[in-house]
């Protein structure tokens, strides 16, 4: 029997993430880890100004223990939403690393889509939670299916930066 190379590439990730020493996510209850209210942070849609260096992320030196990002579920379809309605979906970022997990930058793709943190500073075994809102009466976008992100910065070397997508269809009137 054959095996098609899409599967065995399919297998080969599954046993890879599954055998990666400290990244095994099956033993982490993401619906009993407590939720971390320490630092929160609204992000906004940012402009980096032209010939300004980005920010540097501040990692942890690499020798001792890291934090490692987990975001179950990246990314949230709300469907038909009116002209002006404004939507909300709530996100989980964990930390399943060592370390606490420190987002030191977020920003929108648009003005028309904020986020709220409810920390910025996510201790190993804890979540923090995070509001996307969506205005679809920011700007004209009647009739059009419109795909937003939050991207996430953060001291987790592996996945410094992720995004959080979310997508509506704004009804025409």
């Amino acid at each position: 029997m054959m095996i098609g190379s899409g599967v065995l590439i399919i297998i080969f990730l599954v046993l890879y993430l599954i055998l990666q020493p400290g990244q095994n996510t099956r033993d982490f209850d993401i619906a009993s880890a407590p939720i971390n209210y320490d630092q929160p942070l609204h992000a906004i849609h940012e402009m980096d100004e032209p010939g300004q260096p980005k920010k540097a992320i501040p990692f942890l030196p690499k020798d001792g223990p890291q934090p490692m990002i987990l975001i179950p579920v990246t990314s949230y379809d709300f469907g038909q939403v009116g002209a002006t309605e404004v939507v909300t979906h709530d996100f989980v970022i964990a930390n399943i690393g060592e370390a606490p997990l420190t987002i030191s930058r977020a920003y929108t793709s648009c003005g028309c889509t904020t986020a709220d943190f409810t920390s910025t500073v996510i201790p190993p075994g804890e979540k923090a939670m995070v509001t996307i809102r969506f205005d679809a009466g920011f700007h004209d976008v009647r009739g059009q299916v419109v795909r937003r992100y939050l991207v996430i910065e953060s001291n987790d070397p592996a996945n410094s930066e992720l995004r959080i997508y979310i997508q509506a269809a704004v009804q025409p009137s």
